[in-house]
């Protein structure tokens, strides 16, 4: 593994966690340099394909689902390890469907729904692009419906 520090090739594992089904965390210190960095190994599964909209078909990138969550969870007070165990539970619920191809709305339900148990804002900054609010009564509609919500959770 190259050090991200000083590129030198040689590193050593310091420290290795099972963060899933999917991915191991290792800590790892540059026997050059002497700085630690932590990487991640996920396993490589047979690729599964997203149906968008228009009916193409795209390989699964997790990278993508971690773009619109780290755009939603922008200057939010959420981690960077509760974001991959976020990123990590969506993809694991796709792979539990077992299927070679899901569609995009269903990966944006997933996504939402995780949001909505981890920061509310988050999750209404994804709605509206996710559902494409286009004027300000879809979007009093949303936070209605997420107050609602939680306010019912809170009298049960």
């Amino acid at each position: 593994m190259e050090c991200p520090y000083c590129h030198h090739v040689e590193t050593k594992v310091t420290d290795s966690r099972d963060t899933g089904t999917l991915s191991i965390r290792r800590r790892r210190e540059c026997l050059k340099c002497n700085k630690r960095f932590t990487t991640y190994e996920y396993i490589e599964l047979t690729p599964i394909y997203v149906k968008k909209k228009d009916g193409r078909l795209e390989k699964f990138d997790r990278n993508k689902i971690k773009n619109g969550i780290m755009k939603a969870l922008e200057k939010r007070p959420i981690d960077s390890e509760k974001i991959e165990e976020i990123i990590v539970s969506i993809e694991e619920k796709i792979r539990r469907i077992g299927k070679e191809e899901i569609e995009s709305k269903e990966i944006g339900e997933f996504v939402m729904n995780k949001l909505k148990e981890v920061d509310h804002v988050a999750y209404i900054r994804f709605a509206s692009v996710y559902r494409s609010f286009t004027d300000l009564s879809s979007f009093e509609k949303e936070v209605k419906n997420l107050i609602n919500q939680t306010t019912g959770d809170v009298k049960k």
